[in-house]
């Protein structure tokens, strides 16, 4: 079912106001779409086509679960996008459109990738090669996206290609926002001198789990507690005002965390 919605969010955030006004997502989709303005033809068959070779490799290097998931998200999509081709687009203003059809088509995207597949045979082909070089997947994508935006400005024209490049940062942003969640969770250390009264607020007030580490201080040798929790975008400032409230000394690191695996942080904490 994510999978089928996914492919029809995207198809619409494609449809509606990216392709009417030649504006292309990155990857394999821009390539497609690109593909399609040259031949005339439905640019879901390119889809299809081109992502053929990084499915295999999907298959080879991911495994079977994603490279299934894959296969019938490119296929939903190309449906999908061929049934919407007669509806008219929405508006005429590139700016909206990049921005709109970028919210539109990530959360479409986001949703297929919560459900294990992909659109983009790019990220596969960058996973693959992060392994045999320095470069980061990030890095990888976006010099291959790069090309592809390069290309869209010699095919349609450059404002066109940079309102593309626009419109794939809204993209990979609201595709962030779908996997994580609004709910994005931080790493909190505190180190206090009163940290009993600061774990305890934290345990009954946000009803978090917490660890406390032992260190002692470099330069004047004293030993401290280290309290570690993780919490939730929302509850960062909360944590910030009981430090305050009862240790205006202390010394406080809050770091975004990518993931989270095992104990029970969702229902009452890390453990």
């Amino acid at each position: 079912m994510l999978l089928l919605l996914g492919a029809f969010i995207a198809s619409i955030g494609l449809e509606i106001f990216l392709v009417p006004n030649d504006v292309i997502d990155g990857g394999v989709v821009g390539l497609a779409i690109m593909a399609g303005a040259i031949t005339g033809k439905e640019y879901g068959i390119f889809l299809v086509l081109f992502n053929l070779p990084f499915l295999y490799l999907g298959y080879k290097q991911i495994g079977k679960d994603f490279a299934v998931a894959t296969a019938v998200a490119i296929v939903l999509l190309a449906v999908w996008t061929n049934y919407f081709e007669p509806v008219p687009q929405l508006t005429d203003d590139i700016f909206l459109a990049a921005i709109f059809g970028g919210i539109i088509d990530g959360i479409g995207v986001g949703l297929i990738m919560r459900a294990g597949g992909s659109l983009d045979g790019t990220e596969i082909v960058a996973i693959i090669a992060d392994k045999k070089s320095a470069f980061s997947v990030g890095e990888i994508v976006m010099f291959i996206n790069l090309f592809i935006f390069a290309g869209a400005g010699f095919l349609f024209d450059w404002e066109r290609a940079m309102y593309s490049i626009v419109a794939y940062f809204v993209i990979s942003n609201t595709i962030d926002v779908v996997i994580k969640g609004l709910d994005e969770s931080f790493s909190v250390m505190i180190v206090t001198q009163a940290s009993d009264a600061i774990g305890q607020a934290l345990m009954s007030e946000l009803g978090r789990g917490i660890t406390v580490l032992y260190g002692e201080g470099g330069y004047k040798k004293e030993q401290r507690r280290v309290i570690y929790a993780v919490v939730t975008r929302l509850e960062v400032q909360r944590v910030k005002e009981i430090v305050r409230e009862n240790d205006e000394s202390a010394f406080v690191t809050i770091n975004q965390v990518s993931d989270i695996v095992g104990g029970r942080f969702k229902k009452s904490g890390h453990g």
